[in-house]
């Protein structure tokens, strides 16, 4: 049987206002119940599916067998790349903390520094930003959780701080992803791009540091620390700037984390805060020392050549098998003003299983098991629980796919950004918080991208205002929506074994997501209007 092509509607009725209050409906059941009425977040995350459905097909009219098919799709993307990812980073921390190395692990840290707020710095934002940049989708927030978890941050200390750490890199994250997708939609320039985010992220690269320790100490022990902050600020901004102008979006990330964390280890050999307290450090020798940094340092090269186009390219090539969502795949109509001619959405599930950068996180754990000599039946056993300590996020992380699938396909987040597109002279503004609402709605940058990149370059053409200024704005402001998408919530909420506290990470990070996009949004409107700010939009 024939299945006839579906337009997505954008004014179903008939009233601008009343068609976006009832596109924000899904996203208001799911925050409203995790936040308000603090429900656990796989059945938060299935009332938002469920009221997204309903919305779908009797508000937008989409056909029932698509909007099912679009939500599995989505569930598929959140079990892989994403919950295999969780898995095995769970995975490998129960190994280490099951041979007590978390322990030598944190007195080697106290070699370079006894301040955990100097530990949160190196941790949270320099090798978070490593991660990031190797791999994305989850991983950095995965892992610099579970470390923290291990160097004795509470569970809210190590998933909120770890959330807030995790944004400057997010535009460059594995291995650029972000702005190669944004390139491909907008038809833009990907180096004007990539310079232009670089620039407009490189103010806040240097901030962060400080918003970090804020968040964890308060300004008054922040003051104390301030000359690292600063260079870890620097450290990471200038080669920020310099890679993303001269080179391009790919290793923007890996190349500023290890400036960075270069030049805050060698400044922690001639200085320290006048106000750290030393904590006594028993007796792990250096052979102990590097048995505890050995899982995390296979983890890192494992993680990094993972990444590496050439890698994936041979590991695709063995096994990547596609499957084409029939009854979805190109039935689908993106229509004006949202792209600038009628679109089919492709819809394709591609089985990189092999090249997932979960199956790398696997392998390095699998090694890591070796150099700590465990037996095979050990390892077995160890997997066994970390997979029942995550299997409801699994589900939930499913679910909040599923739902950001569903966001996409019938329309909904179209709704929402014309919503944002209305705003006129306020557009740089609401531009760049649009970027913010895409990676809240869907856990990623990448997908806000392409989501929302046409639609800012059409708006942007039709207020007078730069194409590449705006559609690098949608990534910038991006960022920031990674805080509070509630997949990297869950992520960070299981790798701490805090799993059912969704809520409290979120209000512990919401204000910080939504002053810093603001702030974004501020930045932006002075390139779209003020000189000398304008100077820094390429072109």
């Amino acid at each position: 049987m024939t299945v006839v092509p579906w337009p997505q509607v954008y004014d179903p009725l008939h009233s601008a206002l009343w068609s976006t209050l009832m596109a924000a409906l899904p996203m208001v059941v799911l925050l409203g119940t995790i936040a308000v009425l603090r429900l656990r977040a796989h059945l938060a995350a299935l009332l938002g599916l469920a009221t997204a459905l309903v919305v779908a097909v009797g508000g937008l009219g989409m056909p029932a067998p698509m909007a099912v098919k679009a939500a599995l799709l989505g569930a598929a993307y959140g079990l892989l790349p994403i919950g295999w990812i969780i898995l095995n980073v769970i995975f490998l921390y129960q190994l280490t903390m099951n041979r007590g190395l978390f322990d030598v692990l944190r007195k080697s840290l106290f070699r370079i520094t006894s301040d955990r707020r100097l530990q949160l710095l190196l941790v949270a934002f320099c090798f978070g930003s490593f991660f990031e940049g190797a791999a994305g989708f989850g991983a950095p927030v995965a892992i610099t959780a579970a470390l923290l978890l291990g160097l004795g941050f509470t569970p809210i200390q190590a998933s909120g701080l770890s959330l807030i750490a995790n944004t400057a890199p997010v535009a460059f994250g594995a291995l650029g992803t972000p702005l190669v997708a944004l390139a491909g939609v907008t038809g833009l320039p990907l180096l004007a791009l990539s310079s232009t985010v670089g620039r407009q992220l490189a103010f806040f690269a240097v901030l962060i540091p400080f918003w970090l320790m804020i968040a964890f100490v308060g300004v008054k022990r922040t003051l104390p620390v301030w000359p690292a902050l600063l260079v870890a600020g620097i450290a990471f901004a200038v080669p920020q700037w310099l890679i993303a102008t001269l080179h391009g979006p790919w290793l923007v990330d890996i190349g500023a984390s290890v400036v960075s964390m270069a030049a805050v280890t060698m400044l922690l050999r001639v200085w320290r805060p006048a106000d750290t307290v030393h904590e006594p450090v028993m007796g792990a020798d250096r052979r102990e020392v590097m048995r505890a940094w050995m899982p995390w340092l296979i983890l890192s090269v494992v993680v990094f050549l993972w990444g590496l186009p050439q890698v994936k390219s041979v590991l695709d090539s063995v096994s990547k098998p596609t499957l084409i969502i029939a009854g979805l795949d190109h039935l689908v109509l993106r229509m004006p003003p949202v792209v600038p001619t009628a679109t089919a959405e492709s819809a394709v599930y591609t089985l990189n299983w092999l090249s997932a950068t979960g199956t790398g996180i696997f392998l390095a754990a699998l090694i890591g098991a070796a150099v700590m000599a465990y037996r095979p039946r050990e390892v077995l056993r160890v997997y066994r629980d970390a997979f029942n300590a995550v299997k409801l996020s699994l589900l939930t992380i499913a679910a909040m796919l599923a739902l950001g699938y569903l966001t996409r396909y019938s329309g909904l987040d179209a709704i929402l950004g014309l919503a944002f597109a209305r705003t006129g002279v306020c557009y740089p503004l609401f531009g760049t918080l649009l970027g913010w609402l895409g990676s809240a709605l869907t856990g990623s940058d990448t997908s806000s991208n392409v989501l929302f990149g046409s639609l800012q370059r059409i708006t942007a053409q039709g207020l007078g205002l730069s194409p590449i200024l705006m559609a690098s704005a949608n990534s910038s402001g991006g960022v920031m929506g990674k805080m509070v998408d509630m997949q990297s919530i869950v992520v960070a909420s299981t790798t701490t074994r805090w799993y059912g506290h969704e809520w409290e990470i979120l209000r512990f990070v919401f204000f910080h997501s939504l002053v810093l996009a603001a702030l974004v949004g501020g930045f932006v409107s002075l390139e779209a209007y003020v000189a000398p700010f304008t100077a820094l939009v390429a072109h």
